[in-house]
């Protein structure tokens, strides 16, 4: 309801932390809440506001949004996948073909499925992320952190140089 308002304005935030900072912010919005069928358009409007990266709120066990909730997103093509808690093997194989990262997330509660989300994103050849998922300044991990919630999620320290790779490659794509 709000994202032809957010979206400028984070862009602008971003342009003028961005002359301040060794750390960048990258304009992006996660769509949270969205009706399955309305993904896709606002994937598109959020894209031509500006938006860097977006990402949705997948089908976490602890927040639960509508189901199919996923299965839109992928094909919709966002850059990011969040949380999308027990994930479908077929999801995940479109999730591969269509470069939809599926999410490893640091943040309390929608990390429960990590292990689950990690390993079937293996076994179907998807791509992952790692994100804290921040709400505030004390949700941001540090790279120690990160690279524990990797490992937590029974990722091996190779594996989880692939995903800071993924996440650079996204970035450079998206902002370079």
């Amino acid at each position: 309801s709000n994202i032809d308002f957010i979206v400028p304005r984070i862009i602008k935030a971003a342009n003028d932390l961005n002359r301040y900072s060794k750390t960048k912010l990258i304009p992006g919005v996660e769509l949270t809440h969205v009706p399955p069928k309305m993904i896709q358009e606002l994937t598109e409007v959020a894209r031509g506001l500006g938006a860097a990266i977006v990402s949705v709120h997948g089908e976490t066990i602890v927040e639960p949004v509508a189901p199919g909730t996923n299965l839109a997103a992928i094909e919709a093509r966002v850059d990011i996948l969040a949380h999308p808690g027990f994930i479908t093997d077929d999801e995940a194989r479109l999730a591969a073909q269509k470069g939809v990262l599926l999410e490893i997330s640091g943040r309390k509660g929608h990390s429960l499925t990590n292990g689950y989300v990690a390993r079937v994103a293996q076994e179907n050849g998807a791509k992952m992320a790692l994100n804290s998922d921040g709400h505030g300044p004390d949700d941001f991990m540090t790279a120690e952190r990160a690279k524990n919630v990797a490992l937590g999620a029974g990722l091996s320290s190779s594996e989880y140089t692939q995903i800071q790779q993924n996440m650079k490659n996204l970035v450079d794509a998206n902002f370079g």
